[in-house]
């Protein structure tokens, strides 16, 4: 075993942490007879060797060893090693992603592609590991050879004759997702993996296994899916997890997971899928089709009043953990969280008893297991727990019922953040909440603290806060920084002229050096007083070094609107920017400045195919412009046509994203009602 290890000079190789003469080491950790032992060189191969998926100098020259160490049968936890194998051969370059010679990544691509390369050329090793006497052997070896060998064909007939033989279940499924990832990766196998899958179906199969066909199905087939494909996942998801089951390890969670997402736009069947778990006996199996829920809303547009109606009977759960993802659910949500709104409200008054009984034994917040408000109950006291998650759910969509259990919250020694910025949603029903929000503004520290207090009380144009907003605006250049700054000019803005004496320090303002300060303190000016003398320092600023500034002043000349039309040739000449953001800004500003959709129209239709993340500030514009829109109209109902949402991210979220989507959609609509 390790024959010309020693041979290497490792000291002259590197990985993760520097000189790789440590790997000797490792390598002959991995075929200890201590678990322990093999454990940690294991792990310490991850972190160092192969460290984030990283393929080192170090990694190569591990390559031979390990596959030497997975053909012999004397060592134990060869799987893990093929495991680890697939990693290090499995990463893929397309052609576009390859850098070039003269790139800094091109060392990096070029040991990804060499150790694909060696892994292949040894990979017929992995071909005798799918009949070894390990499970766990048995169980890597099907990716294994599905990624790594270099003939798929062979390797397909291998993986569907080994089927019939195979006694573990959770081997069999590994060797149908093989299966299914044969068919992805390889276009001229496909009908013969879709008709092998297609026949996994058939009764005489257990549920598992017809379950797992069905998702790689799903993934590389889907015309050949059958047409009640929700009706049959449910059936084979409760015969699957009923006791006829048991002893089986099938992993109905990870089938449903992986099913679910393959089926991608398939919005219906997915909602009727999901509907069906979440009326699941098991709480778990209900917190986890909840998270699903995260995913399908967020990425698709749907027909989702059912499931949401599903996701609030779960808030009168007794599971702590379901309870809490189902309300983060409908706080996403905002409007959509509508058909829930009774369950919010019932969880609200459940969870403060309709009198605002949320405070622990030493009188402050009673917090959740996780160290958030999600309700529950005190372990010390038995007091019911306020959901906060579930009252911003409620205050989002505009209900007075909120408005109670708002009242109270905003009353804690320490302020929930989000709750305060829930009470804009609310429009004129907040209005009882005016004094507690003002007493809280005159007392909070000049910092980021004071922000939702001074949005909540400019949505309630609550012009008797002025004292205590103009407290805000004077300490926070030194103490608070330009958003709090901004909250404050933006609650003088919807004071209006009832905040003329805030005029001295807004003129003062005029002339902050941050663009967006000296923007909004020409809003909150105008809209005060009307002042024309916020006009040239605008315009100075439109001509201002960088986009940040140039931004920033047309969103102010288009709020002044008509009144700034000496700015319009500079607006026009911004139509041309190299900046797509500013391109956009400026042609709203120019419609809004002059009325005349010629040279913003062209402009701002460019723009939402260039940049679909501005759509809603566009389509806000369109609306405002009514007929003379009409060129916008294929625009328009094309965005209604797509099944995606717009702002869709990979890899990530943002906390807004379905509620700027849907506002979307709502202009569009608007937009061709109008006429456009």
């Amino acid at each position: 075993m390790f024959t010309g290890i020693d041979e290497v000079d490792w000291a002259s190789l590197d990985h993760a942490y520097g000189p790789a003469d440590d790997v000797p080491g490792l390598l002959r950790g991995l075929a200890s007879p201590d678990p322990v032992e093999r454990e940690a060189a294991l792990d310490a191969m991850y972190a160092a060797v192969h460290h984030q998926g990283d393929v080192y100098d170090s990694t190569l020259a591990c390559i031979p060893f390990l596959l030497e160490l997975v053909a012999i049968p004397e060592v134990q936890d060869r799987g893990a090693v093929v495991e680890l194998l697939t990693s290090i051969g499995g990463i893929e370059l397309d052609g576009d992603d390859e850098p070039g010679p003269d790139e800094e990544e091109f060392e990096e691509a070029a040991n990804y592609a060499m150790a694909a390369a060696a892994v292949a050329a040894g990979a017929d090793v992995f071909v005798g590991l799918l009949s070894d006497d390990d499970p766990g052997v048995r169980l890597a070896a099907p990716c294994a050879l599905a990624m790594l060998h270099g003939e798929p064909a062979r390797v397909l007939a291998l993986l569907c004759g080994r089927l019939e033989a195979e006694p573990d279940a959770e081997v069999q499924l590994a060797l149908v997702e093989a299966v299914g990832r044969i068919a992805l990766r390889h276009a001229g196998l496909r009908a013969e993996a879709v008709r092998w899958l297609t026949g996994l179906l058939a009764p005489a199969h257990e549920p598992c296994l017809r379950l797992s066909a069905l998702t790689q199905l799903a993934r590389c087939g889907p015309a050949s899916l059958p047409p009640d494909v929700a009706a049959t996942t449910t059936a084979l998801l409760r015969e699957a997890d009923g006791p006829a089951s048991a002893d089986e390890t099938c992993g109905t969670d990870d089938l449903l997971r992986t099913l679910h997402s393959a089926l991608g736009d398939r919005v219906d069947e997915r909602i009727a899928l999901l509907v069906g778990r979440l009326n699941s006996g098991d709480p778990g199996q209900r917190t986890d089709a909840v998270w699903m829920c995260h995913g399908l809303i967020r990425t698709w547009r749907g027909p989702y009043d059912e499931l949401v109606r599903c996701i609030g009977a779960q808030l009168g759960d007794p599971e702590p953990r379901l309870r809490a993802a189902a309300a983060s659910l409908l706080e996403s949500l905002f409007g959509l969280a509508l058909p829930a709104a009774d369950a919010l409200a019932a969880r609200i008054a459940g969870a403060d008893g309709g009198r605002g009984r949320h405070r622990g034994a030493d009188g402050g917040a009673v917090r959740g297991a996780d160290g958030s408000a999600n309700g529950g109950a005190d372990p010390c006291t038995g007091v019911a727990v306020r959901d906060d998650r579930a009252l911003v759910a409620l205050a989002r969509l505009g209900d007075p019922r909120a408005v109670p259990a708002l009242a109270v919250a905003l009353e804690e020694p320490e302020l929930p953040r989000e709750v305060a910025f829930a009470v804009p949603y609310l429009g004129a029903a907040a209005a009882p909440l005016a004094p507690v929000l003002r007493r809280r503004l005159g007392e909070t520290e000049l910092d980021d603290g004071a922000v939702p207090l001074m949005l909540a009380l400019a949505a309630l144009r609550a012009a008797e806060a002025l004292p205590e907003v103009l407290r805000v605006l004077r300490g926070a250049s030194e103490q608070g920084g330009e958003w709090v700054t901004e909250s404050a000019l933006r609650a003088l803005t919807a004071f209006g002229p009832a905040a003329l004496p805030a005029a001295p320090e807004l003129r003062t303002l005029l002339a902050s050096a941050c663009p967006s300060v000296a923007a909004a303190a020409a809003k909150a000016l105008w809209a005060i007083s009307g002042d024309g003398a916020v006009l040239p320092p605008l315009r100075q600023l439109l001509a201002a070094d960088g986009p940040d500034a140039r931004r920033s002043a047309a969103a102010a000349l288009g709020f002044l609107g008509p009144r700034a039309s000496a700015a319009a040739p500079a607006l026009r000449e911004l139509l041309g920017s190299r900046e797509r953001w500013l391109r956009m800004d400026a042609g709203i500003a120019l419609w809004r400045v002059t009325g005349d959709t010629r040279d913003a129209l062209p402009v701002l239709l460019s723009a939402w195919e260039e940049n679909r993340y501005g759509r809603v500030e566009v389509a806000e514009c369109l609306t405002e412009m009514g007929p003379a829109a009409s060129p916008a109209a294929p625009l328009l109902r094309a965005e209604l046509s797509r099944p995606r949402r717009h702002n869709v991210l990979d890899g990530g979220s943002g906390t807004h994203d379905i509620e700027r989507d849907e506002r979307l959609l709502t202009l569009c609509r608007r937009a061709l009602s109008a006429g456009t």
